[in-house]
């Protein structure tokens, strides 16, 4: 699988593609609505990317770009494989290879810079807090984390953060969380979870991560995520997550669909099953009416974007 998220313009987002899965994207796009992809590696990091726009009839015109505005580069196809070829060869950072194409640097423009944020220090505390704590939680994309930060401190009558100053204090936290995450060794705990919630989802379990922001919320949404046929659920909401992220645990509620307690608790059992199974511990008294906690947790999950 290549390290890359891929982006269309009709809104799908696909995650660790294969060369061949990539390879059909690109072969696909040139109709309404789906004419572009822009790729980013995993995990995702400020202004590097590949991008490729077609429209049936017409070239494919291609861009990638690494960081800096000097380093923003264009070319054009009369056909896909080119492309696919280029794209691919970026996915896998290999050392760039012409592969018949003459690329051209494009005039961006000077960079413009943020300017300093305008806070007390009470406000600029307060905010990184609640940046890094998203971030650390580890489901948040770069733009989402600039949005956070743009809206955190809105009030009726003041946005004392602009979309430039917001997206600047993100990118600057996110790069220093993927450094941390350089040093990470092997399978953490967050990847055991997913990989549990992946054996439950194949077993007719509705499993969702940070889903939705409450419990509320997401036992009033969790029926609608199933697939046909889904015995019972388990998920935990974003305060969850934030909590797992502090050092706590992480709580999962679960249940079945059919209301009853026998069923409850036999999905309850089957999570722990499935988590155990993942290498992970959990307390749980079995009762139904209780949920099952997942501990002790390094919480250490691994950003995409």
């Amino acid at each position: 699988m290549l390290e890359i998220v891929v982006k269309t313009e009709n809104g799908e987002r696909h995650v660790r593609v294969s060369a061949e899965e990539l390879a059909g994207l690109v072969r696909r796009i040139g109709g309404d609505g789906d004419r572009f992809l822009v790729v980013q590696r995993i995990p995702d990091l400020p202004d590097v990317f590949a991008q490729v726009w077609h429209e049936a009839g017409a070239d494919y015109t291609l861009e990638h770009r690494d960081g800096a505005v000097d380093r923003h580069f264009r070319t054009t196809a009369d056909g896909p494989e080119p492309v696919i070829a280029a794209m691919t060869g970026w996915a896998r950072q290999e050392v760039r290879r012409d592969r018949g194409l003459t690329w051209s640097p494009l005039d961006m423009g000077p960079a413009r810079e943020a300017p300093p944020l305008e806070l007390d220090d009470e406000q600029r505390v307060e905010l990184e807090r609640r940046v890094r704590e998203v971030l650390v939680g580890g489901y948040v994309s770069r733009a989402e984390l600039a949005e956070l930060a743009e809206e955190f401190l809105v009030t009726q009558d003041r946005r004392p953060v602009s979309r430039e100053q917001a997206e600047a204090l993100a990118d600057r936290l996110w790069l220093e969380r993927v450094a941390e995450q350089a040093a990470w060794q092997g399978e953490t705990d967050p990847e055991r979870l997913t990989r549990a919630f992946t054996a439950l989802r194949e077993a007719g379990i509705t499993a969702r991560e940070n889903f939705t922001c409450c419990r509320s919320c997401g036992q009033s949404e969790i029926g609608g995520e199933g697939a046909p046929g889904a015995r019972g659920f388990v998920f935990f909401h974003t305060q969850c997550t934030d909590s797992a992220a502090a050092g706590h645990g992480l709580m999962l509620l679960y249940g079945g669909f059919d209301g009853s307690s026998e069923t409850t608790a036999a999905i309850g059992h089957e999570v722990v099953a499935a988590l155990e199974a993942a290498g992970l511990r959990t307390e749980w008294d079995r009762d139904p009416d209780r949920a099952v906690t997942v501990t002790p947790l390094d919480w250490r999950r691994r950003l995409v974007g």
